[in-house]
């Protein structure tokens, strides 16, 4: 999977995977982190989502960052925000009050973009890259990150022969070892999410659970 996967999916608007509205799990999970406000949230591929708004008002510093320009665009027109843009490196920077969204490649990150992170919002990075590519970002995130820092990480798992991905389905043992050796991983909840979500259904999923961790950079 490139960089043209991705462009292609938003210039031929197959977003199924952005929500309208603000993300329950991380609603109901958030909290449990005890993040305090005005602490500095990294979102990795963040597409438009929604919940960046939903943590700027829950009082914290926001940074996203996401490779498509029309992504990107298409957040701050949906509301109607209007951002400064600059270029940092190998970025378009776009910012608003208490949040910056970084145009590019995650891969091309450096600590020096981000600043110190207090903590991670992870819906749809992990989830939305082939099993090759998982390695990587975790190496590269982990080198973003600072001892202490707390993580909500969002995985689905189903059987991955009945769907081709993204989202694609990284269970619990991969997830082990993808985080262990660098993190305290702590499971909170598993749920079902064809309950919720029909629209995986409608591709073929016989089953397919939504998991909720809790991490911990050592």
């Amino acid at each position: 999977m490139d960089h043209d996967f991705w462009h292609q999916r938003w210039q031929q608007n197959q977003i199924g995977f952005h929500k309208q509205e603000f993300n329950p799990v991380l609603q109901m999970h958030w909290p449990r982190l005890a993040i305090p406000q005005q602490a500095r949230v990294f979102v990795p591929l963040c597409g438009k989502s929604k919940d960046l708004l939903w943590l700027l008002a829950m009082g914290y510093q926001v940074v996203g960052v996401e490779l498509s320009p029309l992504a990107v665009e298409s957040f701050f027109a949906d509301n109607n925000l209007q951002p400064t843009v600059r270029r940092q490196g190998d970025f378009w920077v776009s910012e608003v009050d208490r949040l910056q969204i970084f145009c590019g490649d995650f891969f091309a990150l450096q600590t020096a973009d981000v600043g110190d992170l207090d903590a991670v919002y992870d819906r749809a990075a992990l989830v939305a890259l082939p099993p090759d590519m998982r390695i990587d970002y975790v190496m590269k995130l982990s080198s973003l990150l600072p001892p202490t820092l707390q993580m909500l990480l969002i995985a689905f798992d189903y059987p991955q022969h009945e769907m081709p991905g993204p989202p694609f389905s990284v269970q619990a043992d991969e997830v082990e070892r993808l985080y262990s050796h660098w993190c305290e991983i702590e499971l909170l909840t598993s749920d079902d999410a064809l309950a919720t979500e029909q629209h995986f259904k409608e591709r073929g999923l016989s089953k397919m659970a939504e998991q909720t961790y809790k991490l911990i950079v050592r």
